[in-house]
């Protein structure tokens, strides 16, 4: 059986490691190597019968993942390894924005080592329809689509909204489920993090972290494509602005 491909959270960590060692390669003895192998080996991706595969995220198959890094970055002068088109795709990502993958290996390693990455299932929508999952990985969609779904959460900033005297309707582009619906879409709306869960925090949530998206933007937020992931709902008005200017689809930021 043929050891599975690498996933995007196993890309972040690899590209974390060699970013760290100044875009070199690490070999099979190194310390940080065996660490890593040990710790892919632990994340909930793969199945138990990964384990039973040869060679499966070895220290070996780990510093060779290193060296596709080290060896197809645009500043290496030799000749570059094979490698596909998703670990060329993060290459792109730790160059153009090194500080938030490195920020989005740690929250994977912190949600590993702590445990509460394990505890997680698997979340509706944490791999798009065509396969694909956000650059940062399925893991931290996991985890923050979880967190969205919290009941607890869900409700509390929905009794901000309401409290405050504002209309519960999408922040992006103000769809009321109420009108459209009558009395089956009183009181209901998806929640959404404005911002990643390895910048936001990885232990609390705060209300203001949270705005209200109808099902379509709040799917378009997370709707991942090659190299570019998590849309901020500004983002989104700016994008529904731009490929239909004249459509009445962008609500103006809300202060909730």
């Amino acid at each position: 059986m043929k050891s599975p491909a690498w996933t995007e959270d196993e890309l972040v960590l690899a590209g974390a490691l060699v970013v760290k060692n100044d875009w070199r390669e690490l070999r099979t003895g190194e310390r940080d190597v065996q660490e890593l192998s040990e710790l892919l080996r632990s994340l909930p991706l793969h199945g138990p019968d990964a384990l039973g595969i040869a060679g499966f995220r070895s220290p070996d198959s780990v510093s060779r993942k290193t060296s596709d890094f080290a060896t197809n970055h645009p500043g290496y002068r030799g000749r570059p390894t094979r490698c596909g088109e998703p670990t060329l795709q993060m290459i792109s990502a730790f160059i153009q924005r090194e500080a938030e993958m490195l920020m989005a290996a740690d929250a994977i390693q912190d949600g590993i080592s702590s445990g509460r990455l394990q505890l997680i299932p698997p979340q509706p929508d944490e791999v798009d329809d065509d396969g694909s999952t956000a650059i940062e990985g399925r893991l931290l969609s996991r985890w923050a689509l979880s967190r969205e779904r919290n009941p607890k959460l869900r409700r509390l900033k929905i009794q901000k909204v309401q409290s405050g005297g504002q209309p519960l309707q999408c922040e992006v582009c103000a769809f009321d489920f109420s009108r459209a619906y009558g009395q089956l879409g009183d009181g209901y709306i998806e929640v959404h993090h404005v911002t990643p869960l390895h910048i936001s925090g990885t232990w609390e949530t705060k209300l203001s972290d949270l705005v209200c998206l109808c099902a379509n933007c709040h799917r378009m937020c997370h709707r991942s494509r090659p190299g570019e992931s998590w849309r901020t709902p500004e983002a989104l008005r700016v994008m529904i602005r731009t490929s239909a200017p004249d459509a009445p689809h962008a609500a103006p930021a809300s202060a909730s």
